[in-house]
């Protein structure tokens, strides 16, 4: 199966969603999978069925959908980690787990989404860009903050690092192989972040 008919398939599964939003799942898995220079307007327009200069009813170019791709995941992940730390300041450990279930079943939902962050985030300008790092800052504050309640006096600045060696773990879906099933990658992921954060 090639990668047109893999993004194709991808963006008709589940519910219904808008043409726009069909369109914008076919490239990510494009950009993923090519890089964002090895995909055109025509390449994507050919994965969607619309002819390339149709795209630009949805989009105004390529960085218009990659930065489309990537800000709204930056904000729900700011938004539901915020959702799963609000209230719970006494039980560190059951934010610290809520939020480590969150972020795996993300990572599990979206290598493509992961893998094109990481590669190409760069080629975006630079307002979008800076809303993206400041929205991944945010949210890497809310792991700050329950490492170091669980932690008592561990430094911002090595819980930060703690975090950022999280990810690393979890969105390493990019990379994992299908010879271990959903459920279990889920099982793995999570365990292996709580024991080095714990640690």
């Amino acid at each position: 199966m090639t990668v047109e008919q893999q993004a194709r398939g991808a963006a008709g599964a589940g519910r219904r969603r808008s043409r726009k939003d069909e369109i914008l799942e076919i490239a990510v898995g494009l950009f993923a999978a090519r890089g964002y220079h090895g995909v055109s307007m025509d390449d994507i327009g050919a994965a969607a069925g619309v002819t390339g200069p149709a795209l630009y009813h949805h989009f105004a170019g390529k960085e218009a959908m990659l930065a489309a791709a990537l800000i709204p995941v930056s904000e729900g992940l700011l938004a539901g980690g915020r959702e799963r730390a609000a209230g719970r300041s006494d039980d560190p450990r059951g934010v610290l787990e809520s939020l480590i279930d969150f972020h795996v079943e993300f990572a599990l939902a979206n290598p493509a989404v992961i893998a094109l962050h990481l590669h190409e985030l760069d080629r975006l300008p630079e307002e979008p860009r800076r809303r993206i790092r400041r929205l991944q800052r945010l949210y890497v504050e809310e792991w700050v903050t329950v490492l170091t309640a669980l932690h008592p006096g561990m430094p911002d600045g090595e819980a930060r690092v703690l975090a950022h060696a999280a990810f690393g773990l979890m969105n390493s879906t990019p990379f994992l192989g299908g010879e271990v099933d959903r459920r279990r990658r889920a099982e793995l992921l999570r365990g292996a972040t709580l024991a080095a954060l714990l640690a």
